[in-house]
């Protein structure tokens, strides 16, 4: 199963869709999936910088980084690379990626799996509160600075602009 093909399931008056897990959080390894070899490690992150939430991508999207769309996923526990996971959509971390004097819009979703306990009350970003919002723009920050890239967070948006990141995304 080509999970890069899969339907997103997007629905918008839910403003919910389906996430594949790439990376779980509280790691140091990125895996990046590939449609010929499966989950294949990517990286290391350097000693004591961890992925702060489950990290992944909507599939049957496509990004201005030539990827498929990133959302950060908010879960009771960690979960497993390769799952495939029903997301609601809290926002959008909207930003600019520059590599190589070459500057992309690589925007991060952010949702909450269907079945969370601890985070069924958060509705939008702002429910997270700022020291979190924080947090998760200077990893991304820092993550990209590792790679010789520099990322420009540019606002965090509502999960209605989420949905329409998805809608113009769409394979």
């Amino acid at each position: 199963m080509d999970l890069l093909a899969l339907d997103p399931r997007l629905d918008r008056a839910r403003r919910a869709c389906r996430a594949v897990i790439e990376t779980p959080r509280g790691n140091r390894t990125k895996y990046k999936y590939d449609r010929d070899l499966g989950f294949a490690l990517s990286h290391l992150l350097p000693e004591g910088m961890i992925y702060p939430l489950d990290f992944g991508f909507v599939p049957s999207t496509r990004a201005g980084d030539g990827d498929a769309v990133d959302v950060m996923v908010l879960s009771d526990e960690a979960l497993i690379a390769g799952l495939v996971v029903d997301v609601r959509l809290i926002g959008v971390l909207e930003a600019n990626q520059t590599e190589a004097g070459e500057t992309v819009r690589n925007d991060r979703l952010l949702a909450v799996t269907h079945v969370s306990r601890l985070y069924a009350e958060i509705q939008t970003p702002n429910d997270l509160g700022k020291a979190f919002l924080d947090s998760i723009e200077a990893f991304w920050v820092n993550y990209n600075a590792l790679r010789g890239r520099r990322f420009e967070p540019l606002g965090i948006k509502a999960a209605d602009a989420a949905v329409r990141l998805i809608e113009q995304s769409r394979l």
